[in-house]
């Protein structure tokens, strides 16, 4: 209760500096385009289309709604990489106010969190457009898809802690995060089905939080099938262990921060 009191404290103390910074951390993603911010639509509209194109031939035949099957997958993962990539680099992208003015430095890694989470929302609404085309029948229980990205937001700022951290010890940290996302794109069973493993293959891919969120976006979008009690709480494990492991990170390692700048 402490720490949540110390936290709402200094958010509501730093919170104008919160504001400019997700302000800048969205308006820098798409400074001198064309198309701005429209961006935040069309592109993952684009990456879709292509998507839906090239995998339907090769891994959707014989899958009903495929396409929202492809997209569930391909969204969930999408936000976790910028949240992730961009949370690992918030430290160090941000050295020169952090050793001028003593502010709590989670506010970084926050912003670039609130900021992909926006991209995230608005990323979702192209996928129902998709859902809609590919003939999905909207239901009350998409309220749930509450649950799942909650427990994404808690994952994407634990993991961003430890990535924050590390990076500001070790910069090989980014070109080894970068091979970790290719594997974890392969085993999220994005756009293939683990149906043709055998089920105690299956299993394995519950070690993988990303494919348990992702898992749970197409249980309800595409099965209206609400996920069990085991379930919700296996998706609470994950974003509490990280979130826990980001933080105690944090704690330790607060003051040395600005000597590795």
């Amino acid at each position: 209760m402490d720490t949540l009191r110390r936290i709402k404290t200094n958010m509501s103390k730093h919170w104008f500096l919160f504001e400019q910074l997700v302000h800048r951390d969205f308006t820098h993603k798409y400074k001198r385009t064309v198309l701005g911010q429209a961006w935040s639509i069309l592109n993952p509209l684009l990456t879709m289309f292509i998507m839906r194109i090239i995998f339907a031939h090769f891994f959707g035949r014989n899958m009903e709604f495929y396409t929202t099957y492809l997209f569930a997958g391909n969204i969930v993962l999408s936000f976790f990489k910028e949240a992730t990539k961009s949370g690992m680099t918030s430290l160090v992208g941000n050295s020169s106010i952090i050793t001028k003015i003593n502010v709590p430095k989670y506010l970084f890694l926050l912003s670039k969190n609130v900021s992909s989470l926006y991209n995230f929302g608005l990323t979702l609404i192209t996928f129902f457009v998709f859902c809609i085309i590919d003939g999905i029948t909207f239901h009350v229980s998409f309220l749930m898809l509450l649950y799942p990205i909650l427990c994404l937001v808690m994952i994407n700022l634990g993991i961003g802690m430890i990535l924050s951290a590390l990076y500001v010890f070790f910069r090989d940290t980014t070109y080894l995060y970068d091979v970790f996302l290719t594997l974890l794109t392969y085993l999220s069973a994005v756009f293939y089905s683990i149906d043709t493993f055998a089920p105690e293959y299956q299993k394995l891919f519950l070690l993988n939080p990303v494919y348990v969120i992702i898992k749970y976006f197409r249980l309800i979008v595409i099965h209206n099938q609400i996920p069990s009690l085991a379930y919700h709480m296996l998706c609470a494990f994950y974003a509490v262990i990280f979130l826990a492991i980001g933080a105690v990170i944090y704690k330790k390692y607060n003051n040395k921060f600005v000597y590795y700048f």
